[in-house]
């Protein structure tokens, strides 16, 4: 079995704090297959992992975390941006002509500014033929969300929508790589997308941080980056 983390962030997030390198580095050091870089609407993450993956041994997925109008939606195997604030269907619609597949994340969580789609909004994109090809998994399971009962929510709407569930660490620092994960036959980024449009992945969840230690170790590394990002800001 194969096990990748689909949803993270480096300093090309606003709210980022390691860089493509450290978590490269990371990712292979605690056993991980495949990742996908989903910067916020944010597509140079994700191209520079791809560029760097083979000296780390890597398989990368290139992403976005892109902002729609009515929540934010992971678009994984595109490599080019998509237009933020775009309403949910002609974003899926988007990332389907760009040859990508999209994942819910953490529907139904709220707190810390997070922007998530609502099983409505959900619900209803789907009853588009070509957007349900394109939207085939859920974030079951997002290991660093305040709002835990998101995350029960959030596999209750897969189990009864019949679509495919992922799990996912929505890492901001590297210690929180990880801590979600999906379980996936074969061990490329290839067999991955197979099995997320077959159903045939599982969750993988590590003990879960506390909401202080989640909070606490994010201001600590954000203040520690700034460097980094101040001199990628610069290039």
């Amino acid at each position: 079995m194969g096990l990748a983390d689909l949803h993270m962030h480096t300093i090309y997030s606003y709210d980022g704090t390691a860089t493509v390198p450290a978590v490269l580095r990371r990712a292979k050091e605690i056993g991980l297959d495949v990742i996908a870089i989903t910067d916020h609407d944010e597509i140079g993450g994700a191209l520079e992992a791809m560029e760097l993956a083979s000296h780390y041994g890597m398989e990368v997925i290139p992403g976005i975390e892109i902002t729609t109008a009515e929540g934010d939606l992971l678009a994984l195997f595109i490599t080019e941006k998509v237009d933020a604030g775009l309403s949910l269907i002609d974003t899926v619609l988007k990332v389907r002509e760009l040859g990508g597949i999209c994942i819910a994340p953490h529907p139904m969580a709220g707190g810390m500014g997070m922007k998530s789609l609502s099983a409505i909004s959900i619900i209803k994109a789907l009853r588009n033929k070509k957007v349900a090809d394109t939207l085939i998994g859920i974030e079951a399971y997002n290991g660093t969300a305040i709002d835990r009962v998101s995350n029960h929510y959030a596999n209750l709407l897969a189990t009864r929508l019949k679509i495919s569930q992922t799990g996912s660490s929505d890492a901001h620092v590297l210690e929180a790589i990880g801590l979600g994960t999906t379980e996936f036959p074969g061990k490329t980024a290839a067999d991955f997308r197979s099995a997320l449009r077959s159903g045939d992945t599982k969750v993988r969840k590590q003990k879960e941080w506390s909401t202080v230690r989640i909070l606490g170790s994010w201001l600590t590394n954000y203040i520690g980056s700034r460097f980094s990002r101040l001199a990628m800001n610069l290039r």
